[in-house]
């Protein structure tokens, strides 16, 4: 395994722009070099004229709604992403997150955080509530209590307010499906990085889920994305980088921002049976549907 020293930190080259302009569903500004602005004219040279900046925490989310408000071709939403969730009631003492070493605040300091949250998803340059959900991968039997309180808390916001519903869902789809169905789900809900099966796209489809496809996509050992990418309907398919994260192949480990979206949205068309330009105009207009802008 290569040490982080070795790691290839040059940004991959411009891929050649699209001819029909797309957005970027899912991405984080705050974790990438650069400025906004420098990666927002990057992106745009290649035609991805939109982003939607997502909130992970409560600093995030205010950073996302102040960005959106400051620049016309970016969209917000604020969360607490689910891993966040239980470093808020139990603490952090490792200091994992970008906040550093926390004590625990208990359901006091959950609710404080939700109630910021609900604060920002009532401004209207912000066009979703997310990322939130459950995440079994990163977090121990011990945090599921307050990851499904704060998913659920998302949810009711979400919907108080007209809002998309962007979902992270890792290694928990049978309950993040539950929870959906118990709180009813928002009029528009988002799989952000859909990482379920082909039947499990089958489900998202039968209830209008929109379903979000980043890098990974392009990844040797991503088939049963692949397949799922096949049977989703193309009306409910956006794209997205999770950038800095999920560099498509060649440039696997090597960061990751919106002006590699071609890279993406060309691996899902050739999956898909398409023609680029087919795809992009469907992913363009179900991404303006998905968060109502």
């Amino acid at each position: 395994m290569s040490s982080d020293r070795s790691k290839d930190v040059t940004p991959p080259p411009l891929p050649a722009p699209l001819t029909v302009p797309v957005a970027d569903s899912h991405t984080h500004l705050d974790m990438q070099s650069g400025t906004v602005e420098e990666g927002l004219a990057k992106a745009a040279s290649v035609g991805v004229t939109t982003v939607v900046q997502v909130g992970c925490d409560v600093n995030g989310s205010r950073w996302a709604a102040d960005t959106a408000a400051a620049h016309p071709s970016v969209h917000a939403t604020v969360a607490l992403h689910p891993n966040e969730a239980p470093r808020i009631v139990l603490g952090d003492p490792d200091g994992w997150s970008r906040q550093g070493e926390r004590p625990a605040g208990g359901d006091a300091a959950l609710d404080e955080a939700l109630a910021e949250i609900d604060r920002l998803a009532a401004l209207p340059h912000v066009k979703g509530v997310g990322e939130t959900g459950l995440d079994h991968f990163r977090t121990g039997p011990e945090g599921i209590a307050a990851q499904e309180r704060s998913f659920r808390a998302h949810i009711e916001i979400a919907k108080r307010h007209g809002k998309a519903l962007v979902i992270h869902d890792r290694d928990a789809h049978d309950d993040v499906l539950r929870i959906l169905k118990e709180e009813g789900a928002p009029e528009r809900t988002v799989f952000h990085c859909y990482s379920g099966d082909a039947e499990m796209a089958r489900i998202c489809a039968e209830n209008g889920y929109f379903m979000s496809f980043a890098g990974n996509i392009t990844f040797k050992n991503a088939q049963p994305l692949r397949d799922a990418l096949a049977v989703a309907p193309r009306e409910l398919v956006l794209v997205e980088t999770d950038a800095p994260f999920l560099t498509p192949a060649p440039y696997r480990g090597r960061p990751n921002a919106p002006y590699l979206i071609p890279v993406t949205l060309r691996a899902m068309a050739a999956v898909k049976g398409l023609d680029e330009d087919a795809l992009a105009a469907a992913v363009s207009a179900n991404t303006a549907r998905a968060f109502g802008y």
